[in-house]
């Protein structure tokens, strides 16, 4: 009998420590899927093809800079993850680049599970990793040394900065249609150089993402995405799935993650000061928080 529980003790310590492992596991932001000789143009459809096969569902496309396209998909475990989460729309998508670096086109993807996680989801989209890894490949993870869980599910960059549950509030609305509309009216006449790449609503839920590219030149140039990847996307695999950034309606009110969250999430490891570093582009989270809210009937300085 002493034996039988010595071995059901030696069992539970194993699964203990199996738990702890997949809590310490090291998680990346994105995926490397290929690189290779190739067109650019060409390699993206055969992404999307790629991609429909695997049941994603394509919301939008658009191309930041030249020799570099965006696709951003959905699939059900993502609509449902953003159902059960608080500020889910913001995980309801993931994002494929596809980028000529020298002779070689890359095609890269958010990993799930790091997303899922510093976006504070129901679950990590695991099964939503394993069909992107069966439809596009995987070389390895990159952009970071990584984080755990745990720590994604409290990330900030450093002390005094935003939190995921710390938004900023563009603009407040009577209801949720008249805040969509005024996101979708502002998005469509593009005064302030924010123009939609995709819609998507979560099931469920008065809750509608807006992914948004941004452009801007002269003192607006901080706010461009072009101008700031240009500064923080300068290794040798490219982390163009940073872009793009988000807009939220979840009731009737309109936010966004503030860019020192978001743009730190994407890349934990950068510098504060040097060469390439957020020293570098210390004007573009007010930038980008300023030209979302005025294009969605708000104001400067959004809290």
């Amino acid at each position: 009998m002493s034996r039988i529980w010595k071995n059901i003790g030696l069992m539970f310590m194993a699964l203990c420590a199996t738990v702890v492992f997949a809590q310490d596991a090291v998680l990346k932001p994105f995926v490397l899927a290929s690189k290779g000789v190739g067109d650019v143009a060409q390699k993206v459809e055969a992404t999307k093809a790629a991609l429909a096969k695997a049941g994603f569902t394509v919301a939008g496309s658009y191309s930041p800079y030249p020799d570099a396209t965006i696709i951003v998909v959905t699939n059900d475990e993502m609509k449902n993850a953003a159902a059960k989460s608080e500020h889910g729309g913001f995980g309801v998508a993931q994002r494929i680049g596809v980028t000529k670096v020298n002779d070689s086109v890359q095609v890269s993807y958010t990993n799930p599970p790091y997303w899922a996680n510093g976006y504070r989801m129901s679950g990590e989209l695991k099964d939503t990793a394993a069909k992107l890894q069966v439809a596009l490949g995987k070389v390895e993870e990159f952009g970071a040394k990584g984080l755990t869980a745990n720590q994604l599910r409290k990330y900030h960059y450093m002390f005094g900065m935003e939190y995921f549950d710390e938004p900023s509030v563009l603009a407040e609305y009577g209801s949720h249609e008249e805040a969509v509309k005024a996101v979708e009216t502002g998005l469509a006449a593009g005064k302030h150089g924010v123009t939609k790449v995709y819609r998507l609503d979560v099931p469920g839920k008065k809750e509608s993402v807006f992914g948004v590219a941004m452009k801007g030149a002269g003192d607006a140039k901080y706010m461009d995405d072009k101008y700031i990847m240009g500064v923080i996307d300068f290794g040798d695999i490219k982390s163009l799935v940073h872009l793009p950034y988000e807009i939220l309606v979840t009731g009737n009110k309109v936010i966004a993650l503030y860019a020192r969250f978001r743009i730190a999430l994407s890349f934990p490891d950068l510098k504060m000061t040097g060469q390439n570093s957020f020293m570098k582009i210390m004007d573009s989270p007010d930038a980008i928080r300023d030209a979302l809210s005025l294009t969605v009937g708000g104001k400067k300085d959004a809290r």
